[in-house]
């Protein structure tokens, strides 16, 4: 008698069909928990302190910010690649983990693609409130415009303009094609005329045919099939803004693979972040199990090994080329002034995540809620190491000098906490958190739980 290892539920509870529906429609019927109104409210006083640092900073010009001739790039840009990073879980459970047919990707791929696109626009905002004059936006765009000025197609600034816009476009798609069979279901239960006109609208005339499903899935797959390349391309042309220059620290050709494998590091880090909190405010405990959390914390050790290795080739590299300012950035990095930054990072990067090869550990939500913060805090200080200490000591040393940021910079990175976290809560209200068709799709095999067999 043979007995298979024991095959934990994706869907925990013996759920039917109606019980699924009831459960995570729950948190958009009724009122608001406390938690939500807490939750909100916090965020809305960081959005409301953004919005103060962006009157200064439109008003005042970013002398208000703490950059200088040297540093000329710092809290602007260290946010805006740590957002971008964070928007790439939700494409990579989403597109990626579809293609490869993982089941688990089931109850969390709506938040973490909800997750993308918020952290998106959070990142768009800082190069344009970095260019000064807002209004001088549009020339980032290529257009035949009167003045006979065309962008420099050579720029890796410009790579970003179209690689993110195009992410952000194909992300909002594929969110949004995956929600109009659980927008038909939310349709047919509303009690308003007013929530049934427009969740009708939204919902395209769905009636879950079998036409339906077949365009439906057709669509998602292709769609899938467009956004996969994005995970890759996105940071990696983000990666040139630092690669392409002659910056010691920054001229290197380790760059992309680094930052792609960061960026899927951090936000798997925060979807787990958002995931467990939202599983206790929303009772969710059955459908995002500690099953997901292990897959998940799998991914991150991957990932998180890949970003180690990528650190310690960078110092072996500096020291085999045998330049001299190569040498010196790094172990400026290390044991300079901001020495602090730098071990912040290689602790919650490299240390912390390595915790999870314990299978307590890697199931445990507690702990993993805790890891998965300090990763965030990690890959934050690891874009500030590239940006800062890269450039407050280059070639001259006549130029060194010093950043500090200021209030203001510090309001703005708020701000974006703010606007994060504003849009999730309104989100898990308008819209369901987890994929009501797509986890149904999963229910009949996530019951399996044991298999004997007998050889004889």
């Amino acid at each position: 008698m043979y007995t298979s290892p024991l095959r934990e539920p994706l869907i925990r509870g013996n759920k039917n069909y109606k019980q699924v529906t009831d459960d995570i429609l729950a948190p958009m019927a009724g009122t608001p928990s406390i938690y939500w109104y807490i939750g909100i409210s916090i965020a809305g006083l960081g959005l409301l302190f953004g919005a103060w640092a962006t009157y200064i900073t439109v008003f005042y010009g970013i002398g208000e910010w703490g950059t200088n001739k040297t540093v000329g790039w710092a809290w602007d840009i260290t946010n805006f690649v740590w957002w971008v990073g964070i928007g790439h879980a939700g494409t990579f459970i989403s597109a990626i983990l579809l293609l490869f047919r993982q089941k688990w990707r089931t109850s969390i791929n709506r938040s973490a693609e909800a997750m993308t696109l918020i952290a998106v626009m959070c990142a768009g905002f800082f190069p344009l409130i970095h260019m000064g004059r807002l209004l001088l936006g549009f020339f980032i765009f290529p257009y035949p415009n009167t003045r006979l000025l065309w962008v420099n197609f050579n720029s890796p600034l410009l790579w970003d303009v179209f690689a993110i816009s195009t992410y952000f476009l194909v992300s909002l798609i594929f969110w949004y094609v995956g929600l109009i069979p659980d927008l038909g279901t939310v349709r047919d239960r509303a009690k308003t005329k007013i929530r049934k006109a427009i969740y009708g609208f939204l919902s395209f005339g769905w009636t879950g045919s079998a036409r339906h499903w077949s365009r439906h899935e057709t669509v998602s797959l292709i769609l899938a099939g467009l956004a996969a390349p994005l995970v890759l391309s996105v940071h990696t042309i983000v990666s040139f803004d630092f690669a392409t220059s002659v910056i010691p620290g920054w001229h290197t050709t380790i760059f992309p693979p680094y930052f792609v494998s960061g960026a899927v590091f951090s936000g798997f880090a925060m979807v787990l972040t958002l995931m467990i909190i939202s599983r206790k405010a929303l009772n969710l405990e059955d459908y995002i199990t500690v099953n997901h959390i292990e897959s998940m914390n799998k991914i991150i050790i991957l990932t998180g090994s890949i970003v180690g290795i990528a650190y310690l080739t960078e110092f072996f590299m500096a020291w085999y080329s045998g330049v001299e300012f190569e040498t010196y950035a790094f172990f400026n990095r290390a044991f300079g002034p901001y020495a602090w930054a730098y071990w912040i990072m290689m602790t919650c990067n490299v240390i912390t995540p390595q915790l999870f090869w314990f299978k307590k550990i890697r199931r445990s939500v507690l702990l993993t809620f805790i890891i998965s913060i300090f990763v965030n805090i990690g890959m934050w200080f690891e874009r500030f190491v590239i940006v800062v200490t890269s450039l407050h000591r280059d070639y001259l040393p006549s130029s060194w000098t010093m950043y500090r940021p200021t209030i203001v910079e510090v309001g703005l990175y708020v701000g974006t906490f703010g606007l994060f976290f504003t849009l999730f809560l309104l989100f898990i209200r308008v819209f369901p958190v987890i994929a009501i068709a797509e986890v149904k799709g999963v229910l009949k095999s996530s019951g399996e739980k044991t298999k004997t067999t007998e050889h004889e």
